[in-house]
């Protein structure tokens, strides 16, 4: 489906049965990045959503036309999770996703990887300040990371 209007994507609440949609929006998205290290098939990863992200976090789908396009997952004041398909990036809904997973959070903190210019743009944008810099070796990809804080 080629995006057309912001206006067409609606949010809502994710269920167990899009876990395969949220999984490959999670694929296709982490093979559009091309420094970051390919760690898992199609299976794990739906494995992880099915069995990991869903039952313990809360989770918003952006849906356009009956297609999920994009999610995001929070738990506890934690953004762990904020992927959309690569087509539907630059049109306000990760904004939106964002803003419907931090809305009333006293502070929100998420980790994003000191290689994505993209995250970090988007995330200072949003209200986000840098509050830590790692190496990277309490993640699984080994990648140089930042923390990310913003007061509700």
């Amino acid at each position: 489906m080629a995006p057309s209007s912001v206006e067409i994507v609606e949010l809502r609440r994710a269920t167990m049965s899009d876990a395969p949609a949220i999984a490959r929006v999670l694929r296709l998205s982490l093979e559009s990045l091309v420094w970051m290290p390919k760690l898992h098939t199609p299976d794990e990863d739906l494995a992880f959503i099915r069995d990991t992200v869903l039952p313990r976090q809360s989770v918003t789908v952006a849906e356009a036309g009956g297609e999920i396009v994009g999610f995001v997952a929070v738990h506890e004041g934690w953004l762990n999770l904020l992927y959309l398909s690569p087509e539907w990036t630059g049109q306000g809904i990760g904004g939106r996703l964002l803003e419907a997973a931090t809305a009333g959070a006293g502070e929100a903190k998420l980790y994003c990887f000191q290689a994505n210019a993209g995250a970090r743009r988007f995330y200072e944008r949003h209200g986000f300040r840098a509050s830590a810099f790692s190496a990277g070796s309490a993640n699984e990809e080994g990648l140089p990371d930042v923390l990310y804080t913003r007061r509700g």
